[in-house]
Order: C-alpha cells, then structure tokens, then sequence
C-alpha cells in the first residue's frame, strides 16, 4: 500500500513540475510577445491557459485520490493539502500571464517601443520565484523556500519604480498617459504573479513545518 501511496506521490511531484513549466512558458511568452510585437504569440499564451487550467483538475483530481483512497497521515497530509493550495495560485499566475496578453492585443499602441526595460527583469524574477517554490516543494527545501520570499520584496520594488516612471511620464506627456496605463497594468499584472509565488512558497513551508504564516 506505502508502495503505491509514493509513486502517486511522486506522480503529483511531476505533475506540479509539468504545470510550473507551462506556467514559465505563459510568463516568458507573454512578455516576449508584446516586446517583439507578436500577436500570434499573445494568442498562444490565451490558449495555453485553458490548458494550465486542465492541469490543475488533473492535479486536483489526484490529490482528492490520494486522500480518499489512501488516508495519509500527518506529513504527507500537509503535503497533499498544500499541493491543493498551490495548484489554485498557480492557475491565477496562468490567468494572469494571459490577461497580459490580453492587454497587448487590445491596446492601441505599440507597446513594444516604449516597454521600459525594468518589465523584463521583472518577468526574469517571477519566472524564478515560480520555479524555486516548485522546486522547493519536490525536494522538501524549506530554505529555497525562504528564499522566494525575498525576492518578492524585490518585484514589489520593481514595480514601484516601473509606476513611479510611469507618474512621471504621464506628467511631461499626457497625450500618451493612455499607454503608460497599459504598461503599469502589465508591471501590475507581474507583481501579483510574483505575490502568487510567494503564496506557492508559504504553502510549501507550511508542507515542511506544519505552521503557514500569513
């Protein structure tokens, strides 16, 4: 019975793995398609997202068997509910990734010649927040957990300087305040990723602890 409990285990680590990938592929894409001005890129960003959405009731549908079927206790137990937490905060990131893209392909501007160079770096550090709290996970490191933290405070300072930037732009140039509005909803959109990670990550030391910090 432990037998097959761990191989499922094991299944959900690579089942997280794949979803934390498509995720990745969301960010970067959607990023990458308004910087290079790429519209069918931005489409395959809108269409990747019904397909992290499908992972995540893969995902949950796992977990729902897990605990029914093989009534695990304490440690794997948090391991389980936290997975469940995790899967909701990265489907938002999904969501979000393709809400950027949304925004591209309904502006009327061409972002990609005014898209300060603060956005990808922006985009560099929650692709790796996303990727360290999923790692931290599979390999139970409570310390690169820890660590995404971290680096959430430091979108959050990106992003005050993309807005502030923006404040000033709009005040020497109100005929294009309309753009600059769509580039901070953008940086807006990545520093609620980065938030998601930071959730993906509390639920991860909450797996390892047993104690979840608000």
């Amino acid at each position: 019975m432990r037998n097959k409990f761990d191989e499922q285990l094991s299944q959900l680590n690579t089942k997280l793995t794949d979803m934390c990938s498509s995720i990745e592929q969301a960010i970067s894409g959607a990023v990458t398609a308004i910087t290079k001005n790429n519209k069918e890129l931005a489409k395959e960003v809108i269409d990747l997202n019904v397909d992290i959405h499908d992972r995540e009731r893969d995902i949950e549908t796992l977990c729902l068997k897990l605990l029914l079927q093989q009534q695990p206790v304490a440690r794997d137990l948090r391991t389980i509910s936290a997975a469940l937490k995790m899967i909701t905060d990265m489907r938002r990131i999904g969501t979000q990734a393709a809400d950027i893209c949304e925004i591209y392909l309904e502006s009327e501007y061409n972002l990609a010649e005014n898209m300060p160079g603060i956005i990808r770096e922006m985009t560099i550090e929650t692709i790796g927040m996303v990727n360290k709290s999923i790692d931290a996970f599979i390999k139970k490191d409570l310390n690169l957990a820890i660590e995404v933290g971290k680096t959430d405070a430091k979108v959050d300072e990106l992003f005050m300087e993309v807005k502030n930037m923006l404040i000033e732009s709009i005040k020497t140039n109100s005929d294009g305040s309309d753009q600059s509005i769509d580039i901070l909803m953008i940086a807006k959109y990545l520093e609620k990723i980065g938030d998601h990670a930071n959730n993906i990550a509390e639920w991860v030391a909450f797996s390892i602890t047993g104690e979840h910090r608000e």
